[in-house]
């Protein structure tokens, strides 16, 4: 493959990188290709809420591009994200930078079991760590940095000084083409011949640097393409890309024998849901079944619900208010989102039984009160249950009647529906292009979350921002975050927003 008197060159010198090299760990630097799995014991619960904190990072990876994030903004939200689920300090770090490394790796392997199952699963997961690499990789210390790239052999060629001046014009002409007018004023003649002078080339096979080459970055030649050191970093995640997308297809080969683990299965089966969905469940992993407010009253449900429903529930609430009744799931999935909102059990029973205004207070009392208290943990075997997270809701079966909008209604019912629920609150008929094109692409909450910011613009939220600069994955967080936004602004109880939009 190599001509005589080429040879193999690393991206950066391995003297420059060894001083920083930490020797006797096993994970020296904080970037990592995983080329090996993690042979060390671990916990089932450990296996499931690593695996979840990874997943909440990769998701809002996916959400920040069906939201047309820049790339300054991704960089942010997804550093936050990562501090915030899966830190990873560098080696001059005094944090536990083993433990932070490890968890790292582990999640890393175990999402790779939960996405290996499908092509759109794994083609979706590729794209999404090779982001979460991209971003650690510029975050990550030039110390560090090197030390990792001289770890690794990337089947790089060195350009020799006489073949660079051979192609002098070429590379020339390539690297320094204008690309803004500060690079056109930096490429006067003087600059442009010391620049040159210093810059080092590699040569790859062009199929390694297939975005360069889309780009017309690179200078080709019998099929090798000459990258300049400022795009060397596209070889790095090329080569990411490419070893995890041959790992996926060898550990879909091997997921059978995982079949007769019952412990696992649907734990992966779980993350795998998640991910297809777009959401990680976040918000209710945090509150659990807790009570997200101060108590609320009987009567306040429907300015609530006018005010600071997410699009699910005010659908559920219309439906209730138009028919005087609920089915079972559109009960359950009501009353449970009361619950945390806030709503007693003494609250609830006033609420339902006033809704049921067609039938006896017998009928009620025999058929309904039962039920009501059992969702409160105060009858039955008394457990605390947690409201329906947006996960729970898109992955419902029973859809029809209590299933997420943005889904199951057709591009002219919900355009209806938006509009009706929501131009009060100041959306317009031209922000609907936006959100069905976004329900189209299937990515139903962010759409559920752009409809957030458009109707919570008058309160300071930007687009790209949501509920604290993170997607609605909970209809209580919808909720609860538009509630907060009212009192911080206005203070007191919960009026009618339409007034001040």
């Amino acid at each position: 493959m190599f001509k005589a008197g080429e040879r193999k060159a690393n991206i950066v010198s391995r003297t420059a990188a060894e001083s920083s090299y930490v020797s006797g760990l096993k994970y020296p630097v904080p970037l990592n290709f995983y080329d090996k799995p993690p042979l060390f014991d671990i916990t089932i619960e450990e296996f499931e809420t690593c695996a979840l904190d990874r997943l909440r990072i990769l998701a809002e990876i996916e959400s920040s591009a069906a939201r047309n994030r820049t790339w300054e903004e991704l960089t942010k939200v997804i550093s936050a994200q990562c501090e915030k689920y899966m830190p990873l300090k560098d080696n001059s770090s005094m944090t536990d930078i083993h433990g932070q490394r490890r968890r790292d790796h582990l999640s890393h392997f175990v999402l790779r079991l939960a996405f290996c199952r499908s092509e759109d699963l794994r083609k979706r997961y590729i794209k999404a760590e090779t982001q979460l690499f991209k971003i650690r990789y510029e975050e990550c210390s030039h110390a560090d940095k090197e030390a990792f790239l001289n770890s690794r052999d990337f089947g790089c060629l060195s350009v020799s000084t006489e073949e660079k001046e051979k192609y002098r014009e070429q590379l020339l002409s390539v690297y320094f083409s204008p690309r803004s007018e500060a690079a056109r004023e930096a490429a006067r003649e003087a600059a442009r011949e010391a620049a040159f002078e210093k810059e080092k080339y590699l040569k790859v096979r062009w199929a390694r640097v297939p975005d360069l080459v889309e780009k017309r970055r690179v200078f080709l030649h019998g099929g090798w393409a000459y990258v300049p050191g400022l795009d060397q970093s596209s070889i790095v995640f090329q080569e990411f890309e490419s070893k995890l997308d041959k790992a996926l297809e060898t550990t879909a080969r091997l997921l059978p024998r995982l079949d007769e683990d019952e412990r696992l299965v649907p734990v992966l089966e779980n993350l795998a849901q998640g991910f297809l969905t777009g959401v990680p469940s976040e918000w209710i992993a945090e509150n659990g079944a807790q009570v997200s407010g101060e108590e609320l009253k009987a009567e306040s449900i429907d300015e609530l619900a006018k005010n600071h429903y997410p699009l699910c529930m005010k659908t559920i609430h219309d439906r209730l208010r138009r028919d005087q009744h609920l089915k079972h799931f559109g009960r359950l999935q009501y009353g449970l989102f009361l619950k945390v909102l806030g709503l007693s059990v003494e609250e609830a029973v006033v609420f339902w039984r006033k809704s049921f205004k067609r039938i006896t207070d017998d009928k009620f009392n025999k058929e309904y009160r039962y039920n009501i208290r059992h969702l409160y943990g105060l009858e039955g075997k008394r457990a605390n249950y947690p409201a329906k997270n947006c996960l729970q809701i898109l992955t419902s079966g029973n859809t029809t009647d209590c299933g997420c909008p943005y889904r199951t209604f057709t591009p002219e019912n919900l355009n209806t529906a938006l509009l009706s629920a929501y131009a009060p609150l100041g959306l317009k008929a031209s922000d609907l292009t936006e959100i069905t094109q976004t329900v189209k692409n299937s990515h139903f909450h962010v759409a559920c979350t752009r409809v957030f910011e458009i109707t919570h613009a008058s309160y300071g939220v930007k687009k790209g921002e949501a509920i604290g600069g993170e997607s609605v994955t909970h209809p209580n967080q919808y909720a609860s975050g538009s509630r907060e936004l009212w009192k911080k602004v206005h203070g007191g109880g919960d009026l009618d927003m339409a007034e001040v939009t």
